[in-house]
């Protein structure tokens, strides 16, 4: 018999349970949480362009010719033009032969990682990557080398250790502590070995390098070093669904192998549509990507005149680490308390003693919002 009554009090007592804030309007800076008005530091909206009312209007102009399903799997009668042409787009805008579109990241890593390795190979992974990619490894039932979080060269020693077909998986920006994984040194040691690499971009697409291609363009790095990428349509992007991009092989290797593609509904044509329009201002307006870098060093500067230390991170995710979970809660309800949401991340989203605030910037907030943001930090304490 479950005692879920028991779990949950547990997880209360420990301080894991999660709930749910209700939200009003659009995605920006201000809106409307639990019925107040709220400023709000936690969305992964990093170009601001997920109430953008250009991609709205190609959204409301592809539904009336496509309708607001698919209908069905790609592989039966689901895939559009209106989707072809979008993983068209992503192809080029990664500068890959091929791309795939999946219905959301998780379902990608999981499809894509299954589809690659099964029992006798190898996957090589940092400690801190995304959960998806932890159960995609478990998933794939290939045995699992894990190296210490941005440690190249103990990634090279697990790969040393590999056998069978080896992939190495690592996240692009880490989702909870904002900072780049090593990728020429990956890339360098995965092909030492005659591995793989594959990025899980998720966090950098739009964001980092040139035109917004994302922590691989910005490192300089292509196809013949990591075979293998992974991006997210419903961050930066603003819409929803994520995608692979590779090589032809590839791609027609997980159109018939990825079970994440093959037995799923195809996102609606229109969304497709939607994000077709949203790469196109992902590219063309990189005074977004100038504006984030603007918020990140303001907010930054202030936090250091105030002994607060943020987290290493060049990108829009800046943790605050708090340490016990109990205060990270308490800092993050003073924050509340003053109209400002930045959610307390703790475990097991992140190891015992690293919990923290989690604060998120977007190309939307204004500079006088970043400077409510550092008087309402000025009101906590963290350790020092």
């Amino acid at each position: 018999m479950f005692d879920l009554r028991q779990r949950l009090e547990a997880r209360r007592a420990a301080g894991r349970q999660r709930f749910r804030r209700l939200t009003d309007g659009p995605v920006g800076p201000l809106q409307r949480v639990d019925g107040r008005e709220i400023l709000t530091f936690c969305s992964n909206d990093y170009l601001g362009l997920a109430s953008h009312p250009e991609i709205a209007e190609s959204l409301r102009r592809a539904t009336r010719i496509y309708g607001t399903g698919s209908g069905s799997a790609h592989l039966i009668n689901g895939h559009t033009r209106a989707h072809h042409a979008l993983e068209e787009a992503l192809a080029e805008f990664t500068g890959r032969p091929r791309a795939l579109l999946f219905s959301t990241g998780y379902m990608a890593n999981l499809g894509t990682v299954g589809a690659l390795l099964s029992r006798g190979d190898s996957l090589i992974e940092d400690r801190l990557n995304h959960a998806s990619l932890i159960d995609a490894g478990t998933l794939s039932g290939a045995k699992r080398l894990r190296y210490a979080h941005g440690d190249a060269e103990a990634a090279d020693l697990q790969l040393a250790r590999a056998a069978g077909n080896c992939l190495l998986v690592t996240d692009g920006v880490f989702s909870m502590d904002g900072d780049l994984a090593p990728l020429p040194a990956l890339a360098e040691a995965a092909q030492a070995h005659g591995a793989w690499l594959m990025v899980d971009d998720a966090h950098g697409i739009g964001v980092l390098g040139p035109g917004g291609r994302g922590s691989l363009s910005h490192f300089g790095l292509g196809l013949t070093e990591a075979p293998v990428l992974m991006g997210t349509l419903g961050k930066a992007i603003g819409t929803a669904g994520a995608f692979v991009a590779g090589d032809e092989d590839l791609i027609e290797y997980l159109i018939g192998a990825a079970r994440t593609y093959l037995f799923t509904t195809a996102m609606p044509a229109a969304i497709a549509e939607a994000t077709r329009t949203a790469l196109g201002l992902v590219v063309r307006e990189d005074w977004r990507r100038e504006r984030l870098q603007q918020l990140i060093a303001q907010l930054r500067a202030g936090a250091s005149a105030l002994d607060l230390e943020l987290m290493p991170s060049a990108t829009p995710i800046q943790p605050l680490r708090i340490g016990d979970s109990a205060r990270a809660l308490a800092a993050a309800e003073t924050l509340w308390a003053q109209g400002i949401l930045v959610p307390a991340i703790r475990p097991p989203t992140v190891a015992e003693g690293q919990a923290r605030l989690r604060i998120t910037l977007s190309a939307a907030h204004e500079p006088a919002h970043i400077d409510r943001l550092l008087d309402a930090l000025a009101t906590i304490r963290t350790p020092q």
